[in-house]
């Protein structure tokens, strides 16, 4: 950064070289707030479902067990609003409105994906670990 020039609000330095703390302690940071819109329940599942098809909202509505309408609209304007989810309107009566990933969307399907994948592959293990971990608690 240059001498004189002004950290914009959201500035995070060493974002690239980060541990833990660093990004979990700035609330102010653009990382950590992308980080928990993308990583909450409904947008991982929204964000699943949109992958490489366009569905209606009463389509994603009856596919997420537990959204409330409220919460689908709030998420989905989220998503849209960071460039994840392209929301088209078509001008026909009734209303139809579509939603679809992003190019930057099907990217991070990729990566969850690949979250999805390795919890897989280790819930054996995960399992066996929770199982030692309740029975030495109880021992307790």
């Amino acid at each position: 950064m240059e001498d004189g020039t002004l950290m914009s609000h959201s500035y995070c330095p060493d974002t690239v070289d980060y541990t833990a703390k660093q990004w979990d302690s700035r609330e102010d940071c653009e990382v950590r707030q992308i980080l928990d819109r993308i990583a909450d329940k409904w947008s991982l599942l929204a964000i699943a479902l949109l992958a490489g098809r366009t569905m209606r909202f009463t389509e994603l509505q009856r596919e997420i067990d537990g959204v409330s309408q409220r919460m689908l609209t709030r998420t989905l304007r989220h998503l849209e609003r960071d460039g994840l989810v392209r929301r088209t309107v078509h001008p026909v009566v009734p209303p139809r409105v579509d939603y679809e990933l992003t190019e930057l969307g099907g990217s991070l399907h990729e990566t969850i994906q690949a979250l999805v994948t390795w919890t897989e592959t280790h819930q054996g293990e995960i399992a066996a670990a929770r199982t030692v971990y309740d029975t030495a608690s109880a021992a307790v």
